[in-house]
């Protein structure tokens, strides 16, 4: 496990959100991860969040992850996934701050965290990259917006073969829709990746790189 001290973040709209941050002594960039749906249990906890702020905090980036609105000992109640955007973005601007100058943020949404990142990023053109983990995008009503496609950043798009809520059909759409992401798929893995965890982190691994490369 990381070395993450626990810590409060302030949004806009005057709520206090929960929050863990790691914060290297050098650092060439950090990592906002975003967890899944909080009404069907999703939280900073959750397995694929804890093991995307791992894979980045090895690699030597900061790591922000946190409680939505109402989730935990954040205050506040659920926003349907908009409120939740300003979350999001009192989650970057902390973690900018906190970084030298010259250091980039990334984001990683996993699930409804993906949603709700991937309406955050086109607004936010110092961001050096975003990372979608299994976006549900076969839940009625569920879309990338149309302005993603402008961001020129690294963009990942992770999903197993398995997701009942990320499927193919989706995969291949959002192909089209957006050319220049690098779209990922774990073998067998559903929306959780249950005993998929492994190569879940290598493909997040491999688009932090990217982001970040090494100095040499």
């Amino acid at each position: 496990m990381i070395a993450e001290r626990a810590m409060a973040l302030c949004t806009p709209d005057g709520l206090i959100l929960e929050a863990r941050v790691s914060e290297p002594s050098t650092s060439r960039g950090g990592v906002v991860v975003c967890h899944p749906h909080p009404l069907y249990g999703g939280d900073m906890d959750n397995p694929v969040v804890v093991r995307a702020t791992d894979v980045c905090a090895d690699l030597g980036l900061a790591t922000l992850r946190f409680n939505f609105r109402g989730v935990g000992g954040s205050t506040g109640t659920h926003g349907r996934g908009i409120a939740e955007r300003i979350d999001v973005e009192s989650a970057l601007d902390h973690l900018r701050v906190a970084l030298a100058d010259d250091a980039g943020v990334a984001l990683v949404g996993y699930s409804f965290g993906a949603l709700v990142a991937a309406h955050v990023a086109p607004g936010r053109p110092e961001l050096a990259a975003l990372c979608l983990i299994a976006p549900p995008l076969g839940f009625a009503g569920a879309s990338l917006p149309p302005a993603l496609a402008t961001f020129s950043g690294p963009l990942c798009v992770v999903a197993g073969t398995g997701d009942e809520y990320c499927p193919a059909a989706a995969l291949d759409s959002l192909r089209e829709v957006l050319p220049g992401a690098q779209v990922t798929v774990v073998e067998s893995a559903n929306h959780f990746f249950f005993g998929k965890l492994f190569p879940l982190g290598e493909a997040i691994a491999t688009w932090a790189r990217a982001a970040f490369p090494r100095q040499e």
